[in-house]
């Protein structure tokens, strides 16, 4: 089938659909439309899409002090030994300067 061919049958297929079946397809389109630029969005908002993932990681933390608290004793220790190493190597490479 050519272009023109394609066209015409286009044409000749939406003429022969309802004024309802129309306005249906056109408001799936709108509502496909309005999500697809909703993830654009959060996409592009870097801030709200931390925002989440903080949530999400203090809720982690939470539900992990609740069902293990050896383990949320052990992330903590582990993080602060992190942190305490970071700090002590800028001190050092700062002092030996």
């Amino acid at each position: 089938m050519s272009t023109e061919q394609d066209k015409t049958t286009g044409a000749a297929a939406t003429s022969s659909k309802s004024t309802h079946e129309l306005r249906t397809e056109a408001s799936a389109a709108r509502a496909q439309l309005a999500l697809t630029l909703d993830a654009i969005e959060y996409k592009l908002n870097v801030p709200k899409r931390l925002r989440d993932q903080e949530r999400l990681a203090r809720r982690r933390l939470h539900k992990l002090g609740e069902e293990n608290p050896t383990a949320l004793l052990g992330v903590a220790l582990g993080s602060a030994l992190a942190v305490g190493a970071v700090v002590w190597f800028a001190l050092k490479a700062v002092l030996d300067d």
